[in-house]
């Protein structure tokens, strides 16, 4: 058995990196195509031909991440079908080689899988995308989410303050923040308006270039509004350099422990966390669907081919991999707009895949 694992093992692994590779270069050059405009178009700032390859390079990681469930399944459904085809799976059957065991073989394999999914979608791609993303951005301009910018809430003990960040620059700094304070009973207390902050640590950001308003207490007619001009404040505060980043940045390029704990930011500050509890249901479960895609592949290996039809059968394992990823993208926009729960919302997509999967498996391979 321990021959047969081997073997399997090495076959799987190398059609699936086969895959894997034809579809990251694929997606390389369709985004080098569309990032050859961006250099036309910022040559004057010198942002090259170099730097928009490396651009490109670096946000190879998240689709890596978004693409490796799909060529577990297409890399896994070819082998078994090959072998299936060469009569090699019936040899390996007639060698003690049971479903159960194939099916077990097989999870062993995906838990891999899972665990380089979720490497991959935890640590590499979220660092290379935020580097991909500051570096065009010192030469194509600054990130910015709309026109209004970002919206934060910080609560603590005798107020809570509202804060509004304009822009993320290239070197990590915020430009154009407003902070909003009010008192417990919801008085507006105070206003500060910075041209930049500093994210030194996460107890507190170095604001630069401050000019800030204080109102007088309801009740205080007589009192009169104060202004002063700072060229430098430290302001107290828990809102960290990963949390604004997920205001401004894609949400599904974080770090699963950073998405979870801005989720506890937006829930302790009473704020709507729907979107990004699904973003993190779905970073929780999408590494798991390595292995609902290798079940997928198994009953594969139980067919009888004739010369020429196996590239039917990828063909139909590649429509299965787009599909699930298009459900799971879609899934994903339903449950936000119906307020599903997230980790179901996040889940479905999965469980319906698993479901034809272990049905697929009951009626091919054990009814035969």
């Amino acid at each position: 058995m321990k021959t047969i694992r081997k073997q399997i093992f090495a076959e799987v692994i190398h059609a699936v990196a086969f895959v894997t590779l034809g579809f990251l270069a694929l997606i390389f050059f369709f985004d080098l195509v569309e990032e050859i405009q961006s250099v036309g178009r910022h040559a004057a700032t010198g942002y090259t031909m170099l730097h928009g390859l490396t651009y490109v390079a670096l946000i190879i990681p998240g689709h890596l991440y978004e693409l490796m469930p799909i060529a577990v399944l297409i890399g896994t459904i070819f082998v078994m079908a090959r072998l299936a085809q060469s009569s090699e799976y019936t040899i390996l059957r007639t060698s003690g080689l049971d479903p159960w065991r194939a099916l077990k073989t097989l999870l062993m394999l995906g838990m891999g899988f899972v665990v380089l999914t979720l490497l991959v979608g935890d640590y590499v791609a979220p660092a290379a995308d935020r580097t991909a993303q500051l570096l065009k951005a010192r030469y194509t301009g600054r990130i910015t989410l709309g026109q209004t910018g970002a919206w934060l809430k910080e609560k603590q003990t005798y107020s809570h303050y509202a804060v509004n960040v304009g822009e993320l620059a290239p070197d990590g700094n915020l430009r154009d923040v407003r902070i909003f304070e009010f008192d417990n009973r919801g008085f507006l207390v105070s206003m500060m308006q910075a041209k930049s902050a500093n994210l030194g640590d996460d107890t507190a950001w170095q604001l630069s270039q401050v000019g800030r308003t204080e109102f007088p207490l309801r009740g205080a007619e007589s009192a009169k509004i104060d202004r002063s001009q700072l060229e430098q404040l430290r302001w107290p505060n828990y809102i960290s350099a990963e949390m604004v980043s997920a205001a401004l940045l894609k949400p599904e390029r974080m770090r699963t422990l950073d998405l979870f704990a801005y989720i506890q930011h937006l829930r302790s500050n009473g704020q709507t966390a729907q979107r990004y509890e699904i973003e993190f249901w779905k970073k929780v479960f999408y590494p798991l669907s390595c292995l609902v895609m290798v079940v997928l592949a198994l009953p594969f290996a139980y067919l009888h081919f004739r010369s020429g039809t196996i590239a039917t059968y990828v063909f139909g394992g590649v429509l299965a991999g787009i599909s699930f990823f298009l459900l799971n993208n879609v899934f994903g926009y339903i449950g936000n707009l119906q307020s599903w729960q997230p980790w179901l919302t996040a889940a479905l997509p999965g469980m319906l895949y698993s479901l034809i999967s272990l049905t697929a498996f009951a009626w091919l391979v054990l009814r035969r």
